[in-house]
């Protein structure tokens, strides 16, 4: 009973540290660490997380229920739809990690089990089960018992320790380079053993390389590229499954609440949404209809007759995505109104003009900073 609460709270902190940002190195590890690159990169993805203590732990086990979520979010499917759960006897769906591994059913990560069946959400994920997964995530070549045996067998001194439901996702792995071993295990699947967060990080980190190339069918299929209609930012640009938006892009913002020239001051907070989706040329959408953009007043001066036309410019500082993502993006927007020939040159004359935004009035963006999307799934590379 007591192994199990301590079970649960750490599956707690697992979920509470998902909302913690992540560090761009940990206290108890340093660059000469083996696993250093890819815990770095999987952690400023929000892939893998580190203790408030601003350490990593990377000797720790994992648990099944937390790997799964990490192969989920390694896989950018958090948000992914699963029409038909797989009733487990031990979890239920006030388990924390229940919709994960309902993911991770779905894309074929972990075979849909016979009814009634544990998953057993509190036991150490085995390497053998993480590189299962790993790739369970891709579509690979097929090959025979005895090939795999045959290839493990030249690199693995306890190869014939290795369990035969294992034996050909083992082999498909090595084939890959997919396999993981610390430096004082080279040579050794133990493939029983507990993995240890690090190794975990790096086989997470081996799967995302590959998947990039060849996921599997139902991956493959939430993995593409979508598109859509919407505003056409004509400068942005996709290298493979990344767009990006160059700095200087002009994008447009409705805005929720009400701001002027004679009513706004300079620091007042606003919030606004994107009116449609931002797509390239391609139709390829950047940033989805329905994204939070927030934002201050900068400048506001009131128009004064004869004296000076009024003044409103705001500044953005966030993006909030529709998966709940917040990204730090800095723009600016000199709010002006419109006028023919007559009235511009009216009003270079005759000063005074008030300008005033409803909600949902319109105000055109100049980004300040470049955003790079991944195109598979709306998040925004930081």
């Amino acid at each position: 009973m007591k192994k199990e609460i301590k079970n649960v709270l750490m599956s707690i902190g697992v979920l509470l540290l998902t909302s913690i940002p992540s560090f761009a190195f940990y206290s108890d590890m340093d660059t000469n660490h083996w696993a250093y690159k890819q815990i770095k990169q999987l952690s400023e993805q929000s892939v893998v997380v580190g203790y408030p203590d601003g350490s990593f732990k990377p000797d720790e086990n994992v648990t099944r229920a937390e790997f799964a979520s990490m192969a989920i979010k390694a896989l950018g499917q958090e948000n992914a739809t699963v029409a038909q759960p797989v009733n487990f006897k031990d979890i239920n769906k006030n388990f924390w990690a229940y919709n994960a591994i309902q993911k991770a059913i779905y894309f074929d990560l972990i075979s849909n089990p016979d009814k009634g069946e544990k998953f057993r959400p509190y036991d150490s994920v085995s390497r053998a089960e993480a590189l299962s997964i790993a790739v369970n995530a891709l579509t690979t070549e097929q090959i025979s018992e005895q090939k795999a045996k045959y290839v493990l067998s030249k690199v693995y001194k306890d190869s014939n320790d290795i369990p035969s439901w294992f034996i050909v996702a083992a082999g498909k792995a090595e084939i890959l380079g997919m396999v993981v071993c610390s430096p004082d295990k080279a040579g050794i699947m133990e493939a029983e053993r507990p993995a240890t967060r690090a190794e975990v990080t790096a086989i997470l980190y081996n799967m995302m390389e590959q998947a990039k190339l060849n996921p599997n069918a139902k991956l493959a299929e939430a993995m593409r590229k979508k598109t859509g209609e919407g505003y056409v930012i004509e400068n942005a640009f996709v290298q493979g499954a990344v767009g990006t938006i160059p700095a200087g892009s002009i994008v447009p913002i409705k805005v929720a609440n009400v701001m002027g020239s004679q009513i706004s001051k300079n620091g007042d907070q606003f919030i606004a949404k994107t009116p449609e989706h931002f797509i390239t040329k391609d139709k390829y959408i950047l940033i989805y209809k329905g994204t939070d953009v927030k934002g201050q007043v900068c400048q506001a001066k009131p128009g004064r007759l004869f004296v000076r036309n009024g003044v409103l410019t705001l500044s953005t500082d966030t993006i909030v995505t529709p998966n709940d993502q917040a990204v730090v993006e800095h723009g600016t927007a000199d709010v002006t109104v419109k006028k023919n020939k007559f009235m511009a040159w009216i009003r270079k004359i005759f000063k005074g003009e008030k300008i005033i935004v409803l909600p949902d009035g319109t105000v055109y963006v100049k980004l300040l900073d470049t955003i790079k999307v991944d195109l598979t799934n709306g998040w925004i590379f930081e």
